[in-house]
Order: structure tokens, then sequence, then C-alpha cells
């Protein structure tokens, strides 16, 4: 490499830095201290320099010659006392205001662990890998955009046994944070979106392995928030009147069907439905509907569209989808439908690019900075190019090479 190139790399590195301590700033400006916001930049700084595991070692050598800054980085994660829920907030607006989301999924993320040590730890049966393995459960909520799939908020999944008071004092478990089935997360990520100001956006969910999944649409019905939700084939719904399709003079003596006989049963098959794998229409399908009620609701009398794809002529439906946005097109519903199947791709980046599963304490805290900061990374390089406050010309920080320190201020 030619001085002149060498040199124009350690500008652009530095300018990244920059542009990346910029970030920081904005996303942890509710940090009290000055070193605390000093070690957010320098860990968000070494989660996008570093490629492969991102171990604290790693990331402090990406960004500083300090031979401590590896405990300072272990320290600011586990033992410095801050709060992550104004970060996730800031995360939220940051994305709404630069991509405009359509919707938000649910991405479940399985870390392994060694041991009993780890906040949330337990044996859990994953039927992709066909065997049992000793991992934390984590429950992310994504902002669905033109651009790909961003986390924003998470959730720590907690099992029965870490009711026990001597494994919550361990890992410094809170109080009000109790073991709850997974789907109360769901509902839990779904109130903090709406406290948070954000535009109300519906919820596009694969709920075939949560149990008690209509608990889960009774609590978001309850809460009025909209939903598009793959669910089990043996769900139970109750027809409506075909002659009243917003349900006037519903049948209340019409005993429930399951959700794949009913559309196998009573739905109408539409032809030539466009058909859509996001963003782009991808061609022509078949799809069956029909508009059902759920049977033991706390509102009986509310509606829902039940909808699937018929792959071929003559073959039977394929996943069976819920939604209360009725009044939309089934056209704009498989848009909507589409954007679930990205999410288990976003989780996987987060393992693969910005190191989800490299957390190396055992602290509840810890765990939820360290997910927090990695979203911070996630958002950064996916949407940084397009912030209309002058953060368009960013440079990617897909590495920094060593020779090229961040600012003075980020110096350890």
């Amino acid at each position: 490499m030619t001085n002149a190139a060498y040199g124009a790399d350690r500008l652009s590195a530095v300018e990244a830095g920059q542009r990346v301590a910029g970030f920081a700033d904005q996303l942890f400006a509710h940090l009290p201290r000055a070193d605390q916001r000093r070690w957010a930049a320098a860990y968000l700084m070494g989660l996008l320099a570093v490629s492969g595991r991102k171990s604290m070692r790693s990331m402090a050598a990406a960004i500083t010659d300090s031979p401590t800054a590896s405990q300072s980085l272990h320290r600011f994660v586990n033992a410095s006392p801050w709060e992550w829920e104004p970060a996730r907030g800031e995360l939220r607006r940051w994305v709404g205001h630069r991509a405009r989301p359509q919707a938000w999924t649910v991405g479940i993320a399985l870390v392994p662990k060694r041991g009993d040590q780890s906040c949330g730890v337990h044996r859990r049966f994953v039927p992709s890998l066909g065997r049992t393995i000793n991992c934390q459960v984590g429950v992310g909520q994504f902002l669905a955009t033109g651009r790909g799939q961003v986390p924003v908020d998470w959730r720590l999944h907690l099992p029965s046994e870490w009711s026990e008071d001597r494994l919550r004092r361990r890992t410094r478990i809170p109080e009000d944070v109790q073991p709850v089935p997974a789907w109360a997360h769901v509902l839990d990520l779904a109130d903090a979106l709406a406290a948070s100001g954000s535009p109300a956006l519906p919820l596009v969910a694969d709920l075939r392995a949560y149990k008690e999944s209509d608990r889960l649409l009774h609590g978001l019905r309850e809460r009025a928030h909209d939903f598009v939700a793959t669910v089990p084939d043996s769900l139970p719904v109750l027809p409506t009147v075909p002659a009243h399709p917003f349900g006037a003079g519903a049948d209340t003596s019409v005993p429930p069907v399951g959700a794949r006989r009913f559309l196998e049963t009573e739905g109408e098959l539409l032809r030539s439905v466009l058909k859509y794998g996001h963003p782009r229409p991808t061609g022509l399908t078949r799809v069956v509907t029909g508009l059902v009620r759920l049977p033991r609701g706390p509102q009986p009398q509310r509606f829902y569209r039940l909808f699937a794809e018929v792959p071929r002529e003559g073959e039977r439906p394929a996943s069976a989808w819920l939604t209360t946005l009725v009044h939309l097109s089934v056209e704009e519903l498989l848009e909507l439908a589409s954007l679930q199947a990205a999410t288990p791709r976003a989780v996987r980046r987060l393992e693969g690019s910005f190191g989800l599963q490299d957390f190396e304490g055992r602290s509840y805290p810890g765990w939820h900075r360290h997910v927090t900061l990695v979203s911070a990374a996630c958002c950064y390089q996916e949407l940084s190019e397009i912030d209309p406050d002058g953060l368009s010309r960013t440079i990617p920080v897909a590495s920094l090479p060593r020779a090229a320190r961040p600012p003075a201020r980020l110096r350890v």
C-alpha cells in the first residue's frame, strides 16, 4: 500500500470513528457520566470493527492500545449503573424517523451457554436442531423497513426455575421481573412500543410455536393492537354468516372449528391474487379467505380475517394467517405477511455480524446492556447512510485498522 493510500485509509477510518461516536452521543445522551458515554461509544465501535467473535479483548484491541481497556469495557456493561430503556427508546425514534417502518416482528434468539451460571440459562429442545441444548432465550422486537429488519427492544425469557431467590440474587434480576410465558413477552413488547409514542404499527409474527397463542391474540386485541399472524391449524374460530360480511346477524350457536378446517370448508377461493415477496410482487397466487370470530374471548363479536395461500389447484391451503386488518385487501395482507420471513435472517445476522451470542457476563443487567449495544451497532450499519440529519455520507465501519485510532475523546 502506498503512503497516500495508507493515509486515505487511515483518514477514512478516523472519520468513520467520529461518526460512530456522534451516533453514540445521541443514543446514550441519558448516561449521567462522561466516562460512561465514552465507553458506550468504544463498545459500539468495537462491535462494528471486529470480525468474528467479539470478545472484550478483541474489541478493546481494535480501538485502543490501553492494556486495561478490556476490563473497562467489561465493567461498563456488567457493573456500571446505567439504564438501557432510554437507549432503546432512542433507537425506535431513530429508526422510525429514517426508515418509516411498516410493521414490527418478533425474533427468537437462542444463545448457547455452558454451565448453569448465566441468567435465564436452561435446557431447551430445539426442533430445528433435533436435540436439547443449554441456552438463554431472547425475545427481540424488530422494526421492518424497506431496507430490512432492525432490532430495537429485547426481553430475556426466564423459565419457572428462575423464580428462586438464590438464582435471582446471583444474577441481579430485579424484583419486578418474574418468569412469564413466552407469549407474555410479546404483549410486553407491544406495550413498550405503544408507550414510546411511536406511530402505531401492526405486529407480523408466526405464533405457532407459542403455547396458548389464543391468549396472545386476545391480549393484542384488548390493547387495540393490530396484527397479521400465522396461527396453529387447530386454532378454534367461529364462522360468520356469509350474507353479512361485517358480522351482522352472526350465529352464536355455531360450534367452533379449527382454522384449517374453516378454510377448507367455508373459505372463499380467490384466484389471480398478486403475491408479494417483500418488497416487490412476485407473481399471481390463489388465496382462500373468510371472516371469523374467536370464541371465549373478551370481545366475542369482534371479527378477523383468516386467509392462506393455496399453492396449486386441488392442494390444501398453506399456513393460516389471522388478522385484525379486515379493511385491507388480500394483496396488502400478503405484502405484510411476507415481512415475517426476514426475521430469522435478521436474528442470524445479529449472531454472525454483531456479536449477539458473545456476551461474556452472567448478570441480567449485563445481558440487557449487551443486546442494547448490539442492536445499536446493527441499526447504525443498516441505516446510517440514509440519515437525513447529516449522516448520509457515513462510511460503513466494516473494520478499523489498528493504525487508525479513534478520536482523542475515545482514547483510554
